[in-house]
């Protein structure tokens, strides 16, 4: 801890008006509690294995449980909340199967890096005027910003484990300032789902096990950005054309009637990528990948994952009205250096030809597959449901 620090009349105060300066939608205050139900709560979640291939969160578990776990000096959590809310609903985008549907929080900049940018600003100035010490983190950091959320006002835990704002409806980005000092925290917020059901009941590959408890395996947001590897089958077809993330769940929720669109301009969706055609997606190599992605977070997994995705897209639009423009972007990535784009490329043929045009294309393309998971899709052996 600092050993000298300035005293401020009203510190809250004055972090809120700068909070607010630099564009946040809301900055609450949360006492760190000595006893914290979320870390049960996580741990319940880790031994389940619903966190599936997301080793990271096993491996940090101890460090997760208890923000002074991360930081022994931290008093007190500053939680900020940033408006990404949508000007129109992202599930208006999976009524057309030939373009790619994209979350609404990948559709710009990446905000990691705003919302880091800001957290950084807001903390230099803590620091000039106060004197104390702090430490900023984002999501990307092992710690469980969504209850810290809820117990500094801003919102609380929906049954979708996502947080809801009155105020904001499920368009939150969070961000938290730790500091080694008590200040007053505000009231925490209760909850206020009552008896919807309606982010469960959307879901579309039934990914909840009950209410305020997910399965990440089945997860369409998990599937589409964490996996590597090929899916089992049936994801592959309830993915309709969500090809990186999936709000489903964020827009079912009734407390988004409040919410407004973000006016942050590197929150609202570049031009042009709410219509992107699967088709053009398919074809891009890595170096068109890396352009048309450019700050954006669809980046960080990569070309192979990404078309994995479009292809098993592209799948589901061949199914319900295929297309030469289609079959000839699929036969085309058959010769694709990635092992999982290739064997995403067959299933996808395998809903697009018929059943007859597969099988002469098959003979004339296993012979030369040397990858046994591109082997195990020309033959129809999938990976195992969970």
């Amino acid at each position: 801890m600092n050993a000298n620090p300035k005293p401020v009349a009203d510190l809250a105060g004055l972090i809120r008006t700068e909070a607010a300066a630099l564009g946040f939608s809301a900055a609450r205050f949360a006492p760190l509690p000595e006893v914290w139900a979320a870390s049960g709560r996580l741990e319940a979640f880790v031994e389940a294995g619903f966190h599936g291939d997301m080793a990271w969160m096993e491996e940090t578990l101890e460090r997760r449980k208890h923000p002074r776990s991360m930081w022994p000096g931290a008093q007190s959590a500053l939680v900020l909340g940033y408006n990404y809310g949508p000007a129109e609903s992202p599930l208006d985008g999976l009524k057309r199967p030939d373009i790619a549907n994209i979350s609404v929080y990948a559709r710009n900049d990446d905000y990691h890096e705003l919302i880091k940018g800001k957290l950084k600003q807001l903390a230099g100035l803590i620091v000039a005027k106060t004197g104390c010490e702090l430490k900023v983190f984002v999501d990307t950091a092992p710690l469980m910003e969504k209850p810290l959320a809820q117990l500094a006002g801003l919102g609380w835990q929906g049954k979708h484990t996502n947080l809801v704002s009155r105020e904001f409806g499920s368009w939150l980005f969070l961000g938290v300032i730790l500091i080694d000092r008590v200040v007053a925290g505000d009231p925490p917020e209760k909850d206020h789902c009552g008896s919807c059901r309606a982010c469960l009941d959307i879901c579309p590959t039934g990914a909840f096990v009950g209410p305020y408890q997910l399965d990440a395996r089945k997860c369409l947001s998990y599937l589409t950005i964490e996996l590597r590897g090929p899916w089992p089958e049936r994801f592959r077809h309830q993915m309709g054309n969500r090809v990186y993330g999936c709000d489903d769940c964020l827009a079912a929720c009734p407390w988004n009637k409040f919410a407004e669109a973000t006016r942050e301009t590197r929150l609202q969706a570049r031009e042009g990528f709410t219509d992107l055609k699967l088709t053009d997606l398919a074809r891009l190599d890595d170096e068109a990948f890396r352009a048309l992605f450019r700050k954006s977070p669809i980046r960080r997994i990569g070309r192979a994952a990404f078309l994995r995705n479009i292809h098993y897209a592209l799948g589901n639009a061949a199914k319900l009205a295929p297309s030469d423009d289609i079959i000839s972007a699929l036969i085309n990535n058959l010769g694709d250096e990635a092992a999982v784009v290739r064997g995403a490329a067959v299933w996808a043929l395998r809903q697009a030809l018929s059943p007859a045009a597969f099988t002469d294309l098959k003979a004339a393309r296993l012979a030369a597959e040397d990858d046994d998971s591109v082997r195990n899709e020309w033959e129809g052996q999938y990976e195992a449901d969970v």
